[in-house]
């Protein structure tokens, strides 16, 4: 439904990142479940909401090399999903940050048990701005995708763990 996908989110870039955050909810990293978060959409809407927690590893970089449509970027997305905070792309794929707090103070959401801090950060950014959060959680390994403060399971099973 037309809804779902903000104006300056591409298709392609939502699909590439769905890939992505399926691929880290099945293999976690080296073989641990890893939680993160990305929110895909409009930067200037959604950067007065935000804050970096760390230095910014993709500052610096031409865009073409840090979009997320880049075959390349997925070890790197993948390196960086154990940091703090959340990664901040652009609807055109261009990961603009990792290690980022959200903050959005005129935003509580009341979630379910078993969704933590980053799931209300992501809940909250999506009523904020145009935008589409994703979750990955660190207990389950669950996917869950947050729109206008809605949230869809995406992948629904545990972690994989491998003895």
């Amino acid at each position: 439904h037309k809804d779902m996908m903000p104006p300056a989110v591409k298709p392609e870039v939502l699909e590439r990142l769905l890939t992505i955050v399926t691929e880290l909810s099945v293999e976690g990293r080296e073989g641990h479940p890893v939680g993160c978060l990305f929110v895909l959409g409009d930067i200037k809407e959604i950067k007065p909401f935000t804050r970096p927690l760390i230095l910014n590893p993709f500052m610096g970089y031409k865009e073409e090399d840090r979009n997320i449509l880049s075959p390349f970027m997925d070890e790197t997305v993948k390196e960086y999903s154990s940091l703090d905070g959340a990664f901040i792309i652009r609807g055109d794929g261009v990961l603009e940050s990792a290690g980022t707090l959200l903050h959005t103070p005129e935003y509580t959401v009341e979630l379910p048990g078993g969704y933590g801090a980053r799931h209300g950060a992501a809940a909250a950014i999506s009523m904020a701005t145009d935008c589409i959060a994703i979750v990955v959680s660190s207990s389950t390994g669950q996917v869950t995708l947050f729109r206008k403060g809605q949230f869809i399971p995406i992948i629904e099973r545990g972690f994989n763990r491998t003895i």
